[in-house]
């Protein structure tokens, strides 16, 4: 045999914390067939600086799709179908680099996916550049052992094959017909080289994870060894694996042998229904007669089909595929809606998931029985939801399991009318819903019966929107998308429909308040800069207080939520009001001329603007502006200090009760910021810090020019025509 090896790799990532699965990095691999073994080598690092500690990197593995995980343990949503996935630790301690290899023997061909990711995030604020995060890098690549020459074994014909040795396993592939509804594999005539019994081991089927099918058996002696299969997976590759347990360098010829049960298909003419879906669309033709043969033929054609309906193994309802959008997908049946459902044989859909870019969403299934369609009170409809094959035996084992998949059962009754099955990240390749009609008593009870079912299917991005406290994000690797839902408010789980931590309505009312409400506290500020002529500095204190209260009650994760416009609108203006009301302070402080002040002004509140555009959130954008105020103030204090030789401001009044309660109020305000907020505490660290830092600003503006006299509005409302008559009579007395 001829082995071929195959080397894939993808960039690294940089790990996130988790909070929801889009902090999780997802790697996409495709195994090409006849790989007969499969090594992962994942590459973990971390930075060197003093804030790298300890850390715990899992690693998760599934074929077919994303893998389903749950680091934070929240609930799933109701009738979601969640199975465990395979995961591994990889531990990064005194070691900067991890390397880990992961094998895997005869792995299924197709879509593999890797999902990385650290513990559950602490859920603290940090403001861009006042901490330097650890950087963790994971990096995962593939190498395929493949054989080239991998013999195909025929339905039917026997092959002999020799086993060389224990270390060289034997490998075939045989083709699965579509409708096969059962697979026989036989091994004859094994004896060894020496002519003694042979000990060999027989591997159907290929592995895949989470879940593994492999149908495994040992055979013994020399007597004919063979194996059953139900339901296989039909228009695929079956590879079958046959070891050695004899001696070592001891060959063993054998012959094998596989054939299959083929499964006589109904239908209710899918031709005429497409037809009759194509008249629907476009219009009957005037003068045609085509719609009255197609009806007549196709009454025709049910009759025939009744009168066989006994010798055929299922009944196919024919499905329409209809693409909305990404990741979006609705199954439409082209008779109606519902569905017949008897007890001679299961009623069968065809629902295709296996253009490779469908496993990224959410595949759900709701079915609706018709209570008086059914005439026996106690029949229950079994239904049965599996990939790669149906499962035709509902009648005899009610199990829902094919050759290599475990489905997902269903059940209906006059009692229980109603049933909803979601498969989260269904994995790529055609799934099959199988219906069959049981009576407790035996079939032949249920004979002439029939049942109505209506039947919904559709794939959607996250499932239910991600509900009022959720928000579906389609997240991109490479060219492959997938859906995840990030949670607010508290709520959890894979739709957020876990209401373990969700903060209550009250609790949201609460936030949305403090953190709107407490914006008025620019109003003395505000009182204070029109008091002392400070109308610039006022209007940004207004503009500030605005913006900051409308984009914090836009900004709520629950359902206390205003937006007066668009979100990322608020949001720019909000924040660039906060640096321009620090900037102007300052500046009004540094009591420098007015015409240079007013430069500044504009001149900074350009600059302020394009780097918000450039970084809105980070720490530079605010404590650049800061820090070059501070030195133009300091400067001009010391200008001024020196021109009349004594400190500046002289008085120490203006120290101890205005400048140094504002600069301690400044201080606090720029510690909760930046050290104290959490998801946990935001409404009411934040609400803090809106108050300090507007206290704060009425401390430190400086009292009004001497030559500015207070605003005296009674008199200059009323007193106007008295003021002009005096200045004429004073005119008059001087001439």
């Amino acid at each position: 045999s001829l082995y071929v090896s195959e080397y894939f790799s993808q960039s690294a990532q940089k790990l996130s914390f988790y909070s929801w699965y889009g902090n999780a990095k997802l790697f996409h691999f495709r195994v090409p067939e006849d790989t007969v073994l499969l090594r992962w080598l994942l590459q973990a690092s971390r930075g060197k600086g003093p804030e790298c500690t300890n850390m715990e990197i899992t690693v998760h593995f599934r074929y077919g799709a994303p893998p389903v995980i749950n680091p934070l343990g929240t609930r799933f949503p109701a009738n979601a179908t969640v199975r465990p996935s395979y995961n591994i630790s990889i531990t990064l301690s005194s070691a900067v680099q991890n390397t880990t290899f992961v094998n895997v023997t005869t792995p299924a061909a197709g879509d593999w996916f890797i999902a990385a990711h650290l513990p559950e995030a602490a859920g603290r604020i940090e403001v861009k550049g006042f901490s330097t995060p650890c950087p963790y890098m994971f990096q995962a690549d593939m190498f395929v052992l493949r054989l080239t020459d991998m013999p195909v074994l025929e339905p039917g014909v026997a092959m002999p094959q020799t086993i060389v040795s224990p270390a060289k396993p034997l490998h075939v592939k045989v083709f699965v017909p579509k409708h096969a509804a059962g697979m026989r594999f036989e091994l004859r005539s094994c004896v060894t080289s020496k002519q003694k019994a042979c000990t060999v081991r027989v591997v159907l089927g290929s592995i895949t994870l989470p879940q593994s099918f492999q149908r495994i058996v040992t055979c013994t002696g020399n007597e004919n060894c063979s194996l059953a299969l139900d339901s296989p997976p039909w228009e695929k590759w079956l590879q079958i694996t046959v070891e050695s347990l004899s001696a070592a360098n001891t060959s063993v010829p054998v012959e094998m042998l596989a054939s299959f049960t083929a499964c006589r298909p109904g239908s209710t003419s899918s031709f005429l229904n497409f037809s009759s879906l194509n008249q629907s669309q476009t219009g009957p033709r005037p003068g045609s007669t085509g719609a009255a043969g197609s009806s007549a033929l196709s009454t025709g054609e049910v009759s025939r089909n009744a009168s066989d309906q006994r010798s055929f193994c299922l009944q196919n309802q024919p499905v329409v595929r209809e693409d909305l959008d990404v990741v979006s997908v609705r199954y439409r049946l082209l008779n109606s809606p519902s569905v017949p459902v008897n007890s001679l044989s299961p009623t069968l859909l065809l629902l295709n998931l296996n253009t490779g870019m469908d496993s990224g969403g959410s595949l759900v299934v709701s079915l609706l029985l018709n209570k008086t369609s059914v005439s026996l009170a106690n029949a229950t409809v079994v239904a049965c939801v599996s990939a790669a094959s149906p499962v035709l035996s509902l009648n005899a084992t009610e199990n829902c399991s094919t050759a290599f998949f475990q489905g997902y059962p269903l059940s209906l009754s006059t009692s229980s009318v109603e049933a909803m099955l979601i498969v989260l990240y269904p994995q790529t390749d055609d799934w099959f819903l199988s219906l069959q009609l049981i009576c407790p008593k035996g079939q032949g009870e249920c004979k002439a019966a029939e049942a109505k079912v209506t039947v919904f299917a559709y794939l959607t991005p996250c499932f239910n929107d991600c509900g009022p406290y959720g928000q579906c994000s389609l997240l991109r690797r490479h060219g492959y998308l997938y859906a995840g839902c990030s949670c607010k408010a508290g709520w959890g789980g894979w739709s957020c429909t876990d209401d373990t931590k969700a903060q209550s309505v009250s609790a949201q009312n609460l936030a949305t308040l403090l953190l709107t409400l407490s914006n008025l506290m620019f109003l003395p500020a505000i009182a204070v800069a029109v008091y002392r002529y400070y109308l610039v500095e006022a209007s940004v204190y207004t503009y500030t207080m605005f913006f900051s209260t409308f984009y914090h009650a836009c900004d709520q994760p629950g359902i206390a939520v205003m937006c007066i416009m668009d979100y990322d609108t608020l949001q720019y203006c909000d924040f660039l009001g906060s640096v321009v009301s620090i900037w102007v302070t300052i500046l009004c402080m540094s009591r420098v001329k007015k015409i240079l002040k007013y430069v500044l002004f504009v001149l900074g509140t350009l600059l302020i603007a394009m780097s918000l555009q450039l970084d809105r959130r980070g720490v530079w954008n605010m404590m650049g502006p800061c820090l070059f105020a501070l030195i133009i103030m300091i400067a001009a204090w010391v200008y001024h200090g020196v021109k009349r030789r004594h400190c500046y401001p002289s008085s120490w009044k203006r120290w101890v009760f205005y400048l140094l309660p504002g600069i301690t109020l400044a201080f606090i305000a720029i510690s909760v910021y930046a050290f104290m907020e959490t998801n946990e505490n935001y409404y009411y660290t934040h609400s803090i810090w809106h108050v300090l830092v507007a206290c704060s600003v009425a401390f430190l503006l400086p009292p009004r020019d001497k030559h500015k006299k207070p605003w005296a509005w009674p008199q200059k409302l009323t007193c106007r025509y008295q003021i002009c008559q005096n200045d004429r009579e004073e005119l008059y007395a001087v001439t």
